[in-house]
Parts: structure tokens; sequence; C-alpha cells
């Protein structure tokens, strides 16, 4: 059964905004904190890196991976809604609250309509040969890995993957900017130049 919200793609297509990909290799900051005090600034950031793998989407928009106008890719990571339900449900009880049935509807109705900053949701669809379930994409966590290093893995798992078609992926750009664009300013921009 195919659906209007994706589009599958062969491993040698080049990447574009809304592309779903699975078990990417990432790298992700170590929550330690940091000591500075007479170390190498680099020196302290490179030892705080860690190789993680999570599924994500590619966020960088259409037009200037289309164009060749970015040399990495900006990506969030998403989870399944079963996944993600896991995670709320342990989250409410480390708070000593109850996760019904009923908070767990009004929570994923507030996502859906775009309530919840971070969060989007993204439907269940498949190709022809691909199936996903919905999916939540977190804002919180963004990463870059280089363009050529995507595609050039892509190109070797040759597997298939689902795109987001328009206007979804849009949509999804949407929710993105949202994210960023909470900003509330004390006192306005002095004009007298």
């Amino acid at each position: 059964m195919t659906n209007a919200w994706y589009e599958e793609v062969e491993a040698t297509t080049r990447i574009t905004q809304g592309d779903m990909i699975l078990n990417c290799p990432l790298i992700a900051w170590s929550v330690e904190p940091f000591q500075l005090s007479g170390r190498n600034e680099a020196e302290v950031l490179r030892s705080r890196t860690n190789a993680v793998q999570a599924d994500v989407v590619v966020m960088t928009q259409a037009c200037d991976l289309e164009y060749e106008k970015v040399s990495n890719v900006v990506l969030c990571a998403h989870v399944s809604l079963v996944e993600h339900h896991e995670i709320w449900a342990e989250e409410l009880n480390s708070k000593g609250h109850n996760p019904t049935d009923r908070a767990w509807r009004r929570y994923c109705e507030d996502i859906r309509d775009g309530y919840v900053w971070n969060l989007t949701i993204l439907n269940a669809g498949s190709g022809e040969s691909l199936t996903n379930e919905n999916r939540i994409v977190d804002f919180h966590e963004i990463y870059t890995v280089p363009r050529d290093f995507l595609e050039l893995l892509l190109s070797q798992r040759q597997e298939l993957r689902l795109r987001l078609l328009p206007p979804y992926r849009e949509h999804l750009s949407q929710a993105f900017a949202r994210f960023f664009m909470r900003v509330g300013l004390p006192m306005g921009v002095d004009t007298a130049w």
C-alpha cells in the first residue's frame, strides 16, 4: 500500500530534504562537565565526542542540496511512535505521574498540532517495498554529517529509502523553523543610527 506522504528512492539517488536514513552514524557530544583549566580547548572538544547511530531525517533545504551550496547536511533524529511512548511513560513515572491512555492521546494531539515546540509527528506510510509507522522527530539534538560521507554511505549500503514528499517535507521544515523562532527581545533595536 502506498501513501501520499512518501516515495521510495534508490540508494544512488542524491539526498534531499525529507530523506529518511536509518542507522546513520553520527557524532554526539558527551554530557560530562567540561574542565578547561590549562588544557587545549580543541583537544577538550575532540575528547568529548562519541560515535552513535540513529534514524534521522534530512533537514537541509532541498535547494541547497540540489545546487551544492552546502558541504554538511543537517539531520534530526526520529523514533517510532511506540518507542516514543515508552520514553514518555518512563519520564512521567520518574516524576511520579500516571501515564494514562487519555494523557498519551492528548500529548500526541499536542505534538500533531504544533504545541510541543521541540517535536513533530510524521504520518505512517510506505513505498512499494518499505513501510514505516508514525515517527516522532526531535529537534533537541541537531546533527551534521559531511554530505560526501552521507552519499557514499547510502550508495555503499545499496538500500532503498523513504523520502517525504511535498508538502509534507515543507511542513516538517516549518515545524523545525518554529523550534528556532521562539525568540522574544527584552527591548527593541535602537534605531538611532
